[in-house]
């Protein structure tokens, strides 16, 4: 039992570090496809951790924690980001064994389906409160912005973990390292 808690909060902590250098390194280089609406985060990749390892949840949310440090929108996405996170890998977990021609499809839909909606909620939230300020008094909230913000957003993780993750799952499953990462 000792055993299985000490992998569990190793694999965990390795994910965590991995997803918050990944995200800080690629912030440094280049924030504008780290950060904001137009998102291609490499770091996203590791979300498919979540089909072998119950310990990618709290990873994953803890490395967006970290990750999220240099973010313009600052405190807001280190809250909303890793919300996102813990949604997308609790539900991915979830669907773990739901296979489509031995893909995990629609479990890798699930960062998509998240973040666009909590973070593109986010930054329609941040720019409705920027209009406040400059208009003097009426907080204004146009859902239209939130579907192109949470739009750009879902685009750019479908496109890491269709381009990336995927083939990163076949990977992980014809070296056997699935095997090696389950902890049940």
């Amino acid at each position: 039992m000792k055993n299985k808690k000490l992998i569990f909060i190793t694999q965990a902590a390795a994910i965590a570090a991995m997803y918050a250098v990944l995200t800080l390194a690629q912030g440094a280089i280049l924030p504008y496809l780290t950060f904001g609406p137009v998102q291609f985060r490499v770091s996203e990749v590791l979300t498919i951790l979540a089909f072998y390892t119950p310990a990618a949840i709290p990873g994953l949310t803890l490395g967006c924690v970290i990750g999220n440090m240099l973010s313009s929108l600052g405190f807001l996405d280190m809250v909303f980001g890793p919300i996102a996170s813990l949604l997308a890998a609790l539900t991915m977990y979830g669907l773990r064994n739901v296979r489509f021609k031995t893909l995990p499809l629609i479990g890798s839909l699930m960062p998509a389906l998240w973040n666009g909606l909590i973070v593109g909620f986010m930054i329609e939230l941040t720019d409705a409160i920027s209009r406040l300020s400059a208009s003097g008094g009426e907080l204004s909230f146009y859902f239209v912005n939130f579907l192109i913000w949470g739009g750009w957003v879902a685009l750019g993780e479908l496109g890491v973990l269709l381009i990336l993750g995927l083939p990163f799952c076949k990977v992980i499953e014809k070296t056997g390292l699935d095997k090696k990462i389950q902890l049940a």
